[in-house]
């Protein structure tokens, strides 16, 4: 079913411009902006870059691309971040000067590790002094900008001229759309933007400057990896950082049924293969389940398709034994590796490595792979729940746990198609299956606390007009740092739902310090201080509701919570942003909590 009114974006309209002769530089680069197709720019208001505001205005009329408000940097960029998990396309960020890049930075590492393409724009200056104004145009002026967040970008620039200018913006969209994908910074000079031009320059078509195809491996490198998969006694396939392509999809579940493997997947990242499949071997989570570990053990061949941290996975299968299985891996990830960030996790022991994307590496196995008869493993029992751990002294003593919630949304959703914009860390695999590419958009990439709203906001305004429910499962502590993001959802008219999953509590680092105090020997009832978000509880749905957003709860009683979630699913249809706040009670999987607390002892 379309949401109603989804497909419609609340656009601020203009009082049309008198036609004029003048031409500015930042209308030239404004016109670049049209040209490459961007729909939307995100950004919070600055005079670095008033010029480009005002021909994206006065000279585009606010649309193509079209102006979207936000209240704080780094929403500008987790809005486009989750815009291009589900489309794999960028939007545009205007950052002001450095203290709007300083703001934003946060969301740009995120994008940076969650390889995900977002062209950020900025801007400084004058960079000439002598058009400096006193004060304010001197402390937001920097004579390297792009050096606040060089090490986890993949380029930048700063042109001095609009055809630089124009030059500049075709080669952040290539390099950003190039595999391994990531965030881009063009910084504009003020001046510049503000300057006349004697005519209007020539606009390159960019079509001409797009990112290149999908590269594909060797046809030795691919007889070899398809000789060692057909030969294998018990391959696992490891699937992914993938696309949302439903041809990509398919062409993995051919892979895997060809080979009667078992398949494993990642809820740090988007849904990579239907977990509902006997071949998928063990509940998804952040860190591997024991038995997930089993099945990585006893495989004999491992095909990696660009796995994250595919070193520390292989680690938590055999510890400090030498891996046994001879491991083939996919990916181009390593381009993106720099000694400043270690994104890139240990180096992992390959026997094979196909220097591509996995969409390819798969299309191309599935031609050169004969079916194997050995049948497949038998399916695995799921593991016991998470026993539940209870803050001493909570406010509200719930009866809901996260199992609770995800059950009670999974009865409230029914057949409807759902897409899944975030999970929170308590979630476990079990407690949902993923049957389609857009079941599941994965996590931030870099642990970001309070990217959860403006990334949900970025991936419900994707998914606007199509036949999918936008709902995200947040943590508290992540929507209090990100609440002022849900402002641009009611703004620009973006219906979604938004589960707050409020345990009061920042119980991640309750985990870590019980491990601490176990460590030590001192009183572990003492790890929630210093961990609480209560007395006063915060009320989260007050903060929707006073930025225009349907707002409701505290929710604590199972039954309330199912009236309401279909009554909250119902508004999404009709075009309403909805924030529901669970109050639920602490716990996270085993296999989360041994993954939090593993230390080197």
């Amino acid at each position: 079913m379309t949401l109603s009114s989804g497909a419609a974006v609340r656009r601020d309209v203009p009082v049309p411009s008198e036609p004029h002769e003048t031409i500015w530089a930042s209308d030239a680069i404004a016109d670049m902006l049209r040209a490459m197709d961007i729909p939307f720019v995100l950004l919070n208001p600055g005079a670095s870059f008033r010029g480009l505001h005002d021909s994206i205005v006065n000279h585009l009329g606010n649309e193509k691309p079209q102006m979207m408000v936000v209240l704080h940097e780094e929403h500008a960029v987790a809005i486009a971040h989750g815009y291009a998990k589900v489309t794999g396309k960028p939007l545009i960020s205007i950052l002001h000067s450095n203290v709007g890049l300083m703001h934003g930075s946060m969301a740009i590492f995120d994008a940076w590790v969650d390889r995900v393409p977002v062209i950020v724009l900025g801007a400084t200056g004058p960079v000439d002094a002598a058009q400096r104004r006193p004060w304010i145009d001197w402390i937001h002026t920097a004579q390297d900008q792009a050096a606040l967040v060089r090490h986890f970008i993949k380029w930048d620039c700063q042109p001095a001229s609009v055809p630089a200018a124009q030059e500049a913006l075709l080669r952040a969209l290539q390099i950003a759309t190039t595999a391994p994908q990531g965030p881009v910074y063009v910084c504009f000079d003020a001046a510049l933007q503000e300057s006349k031009l004697a005519q209007r320059p020539a606009l390159p078509d960019p079509a001409r400057y797009l990112a290149p195809p999908a590269a594909r491996p060797s046809d030795e490198v691919l007889r070899q990896a398809a000789a060692l998969l057909g030969a294998a006694r018990r391959p696992v396939i490891l699937m992914g950082r993938v696309s949302r392509s439903e041809a990509g999809w398919a062409e993995r579940i051919r892979l895997a049924e060809k080979l009667n493997a078992e398949v494993l997947t990642d809820l740090r990242i988007g849904a990579a293969f239907p977990t509902d499949h006997p071949l998928h071997a063990a509940p998804a989570g952040a860190f591997l389940t024991p038995n997930a570990q089993a099945v990585l053990r006893e495989a004999d061949v491992v095909l990696s398709l660009d796995w994250l941290d595919l070193s520390g996975t292989l680690k938590q299968a055999w510890g400090d034994r030498t891996v046994g299985s001879k491991v083939i891996q996919v990916s181009v990830d390593h381009y993106s590796h720099n000694g400043w960030s270690m994104d890139h996790q240990g180096l992992p022991p390959v026997d094979l490595f196909l220097l591509c994307e996995p969409e390819p590496a798969v299309t191309l196995l599935n031609q050169h792979i004969k079916p194997r008869t050995t049948p497949a493993p038998a399916r695995r029992a799921l593991p016991a729940a998470a026993p539940v751990q209870i803050v001493p002294g909570a406010s509200g003593a719930s009866t809901l746990t996260v199992t609770t919630l995800a059950a009670s949304l999974k009865w409230a959703v029914g057949d409807q198609k759902v897409c899944l914009m975030r999970l929170p860390l308590s979630w476990s695999g079990e407690m949902w299956d993923f049957k389609h590419p857009l079941d599941f958009l994965g996590y931030d990439g870099g642990g970001g606390i309070g990217s959860g709203p403006g990334m949900a906001i970025g991936s419900a305004l994707a998914l606007r007009g199509t036949d999918r429910l936008p709902v995200a499962v947040i943590g508290d502590g992540d929507y209090m740092m990100g609440v002022n993001a849900l402002w641009t959802a009611a703004n620009a008219r973006i219906p979604m739902l938004v589960v707050v999953c409020n345990n009061r509590s920042f119980f991640n680092d309750e985990v870590h310090q019980e491990r601490v105090a176990r460590q030590r020997r001192r009183p572990i009832e003492n790890r929630w201080i210093g961990q609480r978000i209560s007395e006063p509880a915060p009320d989260l749905a007050m903060l929707a509701r006073g930025q225009g957003l349907t707002g409701i709860g505290p929710v604590e009683d199972a039954a309330e919570l199912q009236r309401v979630l279909i009554e909250a699913l119902a508004a999404v249809k009709n075009g309403a942003t909805v924030v529901v706040d669970v109050v639920v009670q602490t716990g996270y999987s085993a296999a989360m909590t041994a993954g939090l607390t593993r230390s080197s002892d």
